[in-house]
């Protein structure tokens, strides 16, 4: 059996550090209200059910990328990050998006409600996270061509299913 060098095995735990930098920001994100929608007031919803929670605990944070590549996980990069209470099973979120479009989403359950994407001490995730299109995070951090989606009219829905602890 081969063993993987070094360089291969540090690359998932390096993309994950980058994941949890990104999305542990700060972005001040819209707060939601029973019964509405998270973001800035728009004509366009979109409705993302989050599948795999694993507790009703903290929040569910919904971050909302534009179609930039060079925006996609850098610092003060997204739109803003929406947040609803976590219910286990598969918890529904509704987000306003600008308008129809391309938009990229990264998902985390923040278990502990800190506003922060939580590592273990060696960096690795402590909270389940996805994003759109379900793209594989196995060889680090997934390309904005992953997770690019498209949002062709008011009301669209999409899943993303979280992984990880």
């Amino acid at each position: 059996m081969e063993r993987p060098n070094s360089q291969t095995s540090a690359r998932p735990l390096l993309g994950l550090s980058v994941l949890a930098a990104s999305l542990a920001v700060g972005v001040t994100g819209a707060e939601a209200q029973t019964g509405e929608c998270t973001g800035t007031k728009s004509d366009t919803k979109l409705y993302v059910n989050v599948e795999n929670v694993k507790s009703s605990e903290g929040l569910i944070a919904v971050t909302l990328y534009a179609d930039n590549s060079k925006k996609f996980l850098a610092k003060k990069g997204s739109l803003y990050v929406g947040r609803v209470p976590a219910k286990a099973g598969t918890t529904r979120v509704c987000i306003h998006v600008p308008k129809p479009g391309t938009y990229g989403l990264a998902v985390y359950h923040d278990k502990d409600a800190n506003r922060k994407f939580n590592r273990s001490g060696v960096g690795l995730p402590a909270e389940a996270y996805g994003f759109s299109n379900n793209a594989s995070t196995f060889l680090g951090l997934p390309s904005f061509k992953a997770v690019r989606m498209s949002v062709p009219k008011d009301g669209f829905e999409t899943s993303v299913k979280l992984k990880g602890p």
